[in-house]
């Protein structure tokens, strides 16, 4: 059972659908003790760096998030939840992020364009054959998701990247490391590459 995190932010219905599609049963729950029991997690997010810890603080979620992770579940956090992965953001100074993955998320400043950057941009993997791609599995370099985002993660270790993609500059657009993934892009939104990085996930 893959549990979708509530917490009152993110897309959750056309995540869960999208889940769904790619054959796997799915339940939506903002219950520590769902998290708890669950054989996967989903961490959807739409929405704010600081206004969502508050609420995963509120609704005593951060600490069952970070034990599943460290228990090795299979965790993958979509746009906002990959950036709540990190230790903090630049959207809200003061304010600590999960700190499961080193580094900072920064904002974007470029110059003729703008921000946020949205719609489809193409994602290059950095990871060679022989490290873990599980999640890439079937998805062409080059292939082309579907992101909305001011704020781009910051990884202090380089093998965490696992796709990069260019806005004005390279940013991260894919992290992984052991059995946490996360995808700046919308892979619910995507179509076919999409789900097929759901797909995969449901499989690991």
């Amino acid at each position: 059972m893959i549990i979708v995190i509530d917490y009152g932010m993110g897309n959750l219905h056309s995540v869960r659908k999208a889940l769904e599609v790619a054959g796997a049963r799915v339940k939506v729950s903002s219950s520590p003790a769902d998290i708890e029991k669950a054989e996967k997690i989903v961490f959807p997010g739409v929405g704010a760096f600081g206004e969502a810890m508050k609420e995963l603080g509120r609704r005593k979620l951060a600490g069952p998030i970070k034990d599943s992770i460290f228990a090795g579940k299979p965790f993958l956090g979509l746009c906002l939840g990959l950036q709540l992965l990190f230790e903090k953001s630049e959207e809200a100074p003061g304010i600590k992020g999960l700190g499961v993955l080193r580094g900072n998320v920064k904002r974007f400043r470029l110059k003729g364009l703008k921000v946020p950057h949205m719609g489809w941009n193409n994602i290059k993997s950095t990871r060679h054959k022989t490290q873990d791609t599980r999640i890439l599995k079937g998805i062409p370099d080059d292939s082309y998701m579907y992101f909305v985002h001011s704020y781009y993660a910051d990884p202090k270790y380089a093998s965490d990247v696992l796709t990069t993609s260019t806005y004005g500059r390279t940013f991260v657009s894919a992290v992984s490391r052991d059995n946490v993934y996360g995808t700046q892009f919308h892979p619910e939104k995507s179509h076919r590459f999409g789900m097929q990085i759901l797909e995969n996930f449901g499989r690991l």
